[in-house]
């Protein structure tokens, strides 16, 4: 880690007229880390990124990319790349010619050749751009993103549309950038993404933060829980469990837990010493998604 963040962000807030879309919202982001940027809809996740990017001037608060103002795009921009939603690449331009674009643009030094087989898109090098597939577009956003290894790069939305062997060799290609000391900055709505390679998480709600940490401690907010059915007919109720639980429509059992590991052990050595069997029985930590639901419950 530096002493100086990659990304410094300090009470930032973003308004369109009346509306208050990001309020008071400060974060850093070291560098080397993967850091996901969540929320709920209308959350302020975009306008936030486009202060980030340089795009969007702030109402008020500061934000500092490398140390200095994102606005300054000639000292920022040839050290960012940038995967949007959407990329309004020219129909007309080929593949090849859209990457070499993005480059002079940018001011990066790469090799078009490099990019594209990262992405298995050299043998559309020659195509244009309209005669892509969805996939192949997306494909096409991420290697603009990483032209020149940039040291800081946006993935918005990254695997949307992609096929499951493309979305590896895309998180193969963020791991080996990540390697060679890039920082990554992640919005997705596919939660188990940013649950399984996000060193931080900033989870927003309505402008900001709702919770910001490790993916751990996110979720030791919530209780684990363990769920499991009893053998029809089921015992007599109520039933001399170890442990308090509740009852589902369906039959199952549910107890939620701050002691996973302690109350499992009760719960099987009841099991076996009263000869119940325990079926369809499962128990884990909390997941990102349960906190993401919690939101409006809080």
């Amino acid at each position: 880690m530096t002493s100086t963040p990659v990304i410094d962000v300090a009470r930032l807030n973003l308004s369109y007229g009346d509306f208050h879309a990001v309020k008071d919202l400060s974060f850093q982001v070291e560098k080397g880390e993967l850091y996901a940027l969540l929320g709920t809809n209308g959350a302020g996740k975009t306008s936030t990124l486009e202060a980030i990017e340089g795009h969007r001037r702030a109402t008020s608060g500061t934000v500092r990319v490398f140390g200095q103002s994102p606005r300054d795009r000639r000292a920022v921009r040839p050290r960012m790349g940038i995967m949007l939603q959407e990329s309004g690449f020219s129909p007309d331009l080929t593949v090849r010619e859209s990457v070499r674009l993005i480059g002079k643009l940018s001011q990066r030094e790469d090799r078009v050749e490099r990019v594209l087989s990262i992405v298995d898109l050299t043998h559309k090098a020659g195509t244009q751009v309209s005669q892509l597939s969805g996939g192949e577009k997306r494909r096409l956003d991420f290697a603009t993103a990483v032209y020149g290894k940039p040291e800081l790069i946006f993935l918005d939305e990254p695997t949307t549309g992609l096929d499951i062997q493309s979305r590896d060799a895309l998180w193969d290609a963020v791991d080996k950038l990540r390697e060679d000391g890039s920082t990554i900055v992640l919005t997705t709505h596919y939660l188990e993404e940013a649950q399984q390679r996000a060193d931080r998480i900033g989870l927003m709600h309505k402008g900001t933060f709702h919770r910001e940490g490790t993916v751990a401690e996110l979720t030791q907010t919530l209780p684990a829980t363990i769920r499991f059915a009893l053998p029809a007919p089921a015992p007599a109720l109520p039933l001399p469990l170890p442990l308090q639980a509740t009852r589902a429509n369906d039959g199952q059992f549910l107890i939620e837990t701050f002691g996973l590991q302690k109350d499992l052990h009760t719960l099987l050595g009841w099991a076996h010493a009263n000869a119940v069997e325990l079926r369809e029985l499962q128990a884990g930590p909390t997941r990102l998604d349960d906190v993401f639901r919690s939101i409006d419950r809080d």
